[in-house]
């Protein structure tokens, strides 16, 4: 006779808290261009860095499009690589 291990039953979640959906914060109407500097500097940290897609909320599509706008907008000297402190 084959002996099972014992599970122990899952309980579901019921009418506890509702889970709540994180909204993003690109808006559908918004494009991802680096010559939409409103958008891109929400997503630049004070040092100039580029924030993670955790950070931001956005998914990993919209970060990689975020990215590569930001570079692209550095290049062209929009942006500044790095922000100086004085």
């Amino acid at each position: 006779m084959k002996q099972t291990m014992y599970k122990p039953k899952r309980y579901f979640r019921r009418n506890l808290t509702p889970i709540r959906r994180h909204l993003s914060p690109i808006r559908s109407g918004d494009r991802i261009d680096y010559k939409n500097m409103s958008l891109i500097s929400r997503f630049i940290s004070e040092q100039g860095k580029i924030l993670s897609g955790r950070v931001n909320r956005l998914t990993s599509k919209q970060q990689r499009l975020m990215t590569n706008a930001i570079k692209r907008a550095r290049i062209l000297s929009l942006l500044p690589f790095i922000y100086n402190e004085n």
